[in-house]
């Protein structure tokens, strides 16, 4: 069982390993072979991620799964979705489901279904982002029905800079962004490494915590219809029994 991965550039790749080594230890083991697609211009700013999620670079990294067996593919990119708007978002999808003959989804919408499948619906961001894109992504959660009762902006351009931050810098992040009002608090970038630090992050901030790479993985097991209940993995893999989502509506 596999379900395949687009991921513009180099910056927390290695988080996808490590995901499926814990996806193993914890269950049926499922692939989740990986696509760099090009990334253009590396910088958090709008009318690159647009042009970073365009149909052209995401049907040609489609293109490169072929014959690996995937069931699915999963946009793994959270600003180059959600900075088309809900609608936008759904469309890239769906294009992108054409061009790879494959149901698909993106990190963006798998925050949704996450925060959906949690049962909560307050939520704190911490962003890497500048501020004007980490608004956008607010606005793509307040589409989805989800209340965004703070949203922190760190303001940091480039993915690579982000890919650099290791453990102390992430749970300061997301102390940062969290607000007593959360029910549970969201990191967007998948250029940031979480998978190392998923229950740390719970644990220090007592409350679920989804992170970019994390939810793209269980949105790609989603999809294939593939075991989400794997413990070590936080509380959106718990066996909570909560609601679930079907796909961008």
């Amino acid at each position: 069982m596999a379900v395949g991965f687009l991921y513009p550039g180099h910056s927390a790749e290695d988080d996808y390993p490590r995901l499926e080594r814990l996806l193993a230890a914890s269950g049926p083991p499922v692939r989740l072979p990986l696509v760099h697609t090009d990334i253009g211009e590396d910088a958090h700013r709008v009318d690159a991620l647009l042009e970073m999620g365009s149909a052209t670079r995401l049907a040609a990294g489609a293109r490169q799964l072929a014959g690996t067996g995937v069931r699915a593919v999963v946009w793994a990119c959270t600003s180059a979705s959600f900075v088309f708007g809900w609608a936008g978002a759904g469309e890239q999808v769906r294009e992108l489901s054409r061009a790879a003959g494959l149901p698909a989804s993106s990190t963006s919408f798998a925050f949704a279904h996450a925060v959906r499948a949690l049962g909560v619906r307050r939520v704190a961001v911490a962003a890497t982002y500048p501020r004007d894109v980490a608004e956008r992504f607010a606005a793509f959660l307040a589409e989805a029905g989800v209340s965004v009762v703070s949203a922190l902006s760190s303001g940091i351009v480039t993915a690579a800079e982000v890919g650099t931050w290791g453990r102390d810098e992430v749970l300061r992040l997301a102390r940062g962004g969290d607000h007593p009002d959360a029910e549970a608090v969201l990191l967007p970038d998948t250029a940031l490494h979480t998978a190392a630090w998923l229950g740390d992050l719970e644990s220090a901030l007592g409350k679920p915590v989804l992170t970019a790479n994390q939810v793209t993985v269980w949105e790609g097991l989603r999809l294939i219809g593939a075991e989400r209940s794997r413990p070590g993995l936080g509380a959106l893999f718990a066996p909570v029994g909560a609601g679930d989502a079907t796909g961008p509506r």
